[in-house]
């Protein structure tokens, strides 16, 4: 795809972008380079890949395996 240089510079189309609502954007070895930003709320990523200690309560007594005499 070919795309016309104005004096504003140039549009990027909307599909080429997918979800982004920013990017981010660097030139790296004379090459113009775009990074989607995705805004997402970390949070919401909290627990996604849990890991198994083999201690059934861990989840609810964390911070006794944290901060006390149990061991995960």
């Amino acid at each position: 795809m070919k795309a016309k240089v104005t004096e504003q510079g140039v549009v990027i189309p909307k599909k080429f972008l997918v979800d982004a609502e920013e990017v981010d954007i660097r030139i790296e070895d004379n090459r113009i380079v775009l990074i989607p930003i995705t805004q997402t709320d970390s949070i919401l990523d909290f627990g996604r890949n849990p890991v198994s200690c083999g201690m059934p309560d861990a989840s609810e007594k964390h911070d006794k395996y944290l901060y006390g005499s149990g061991s995960c």
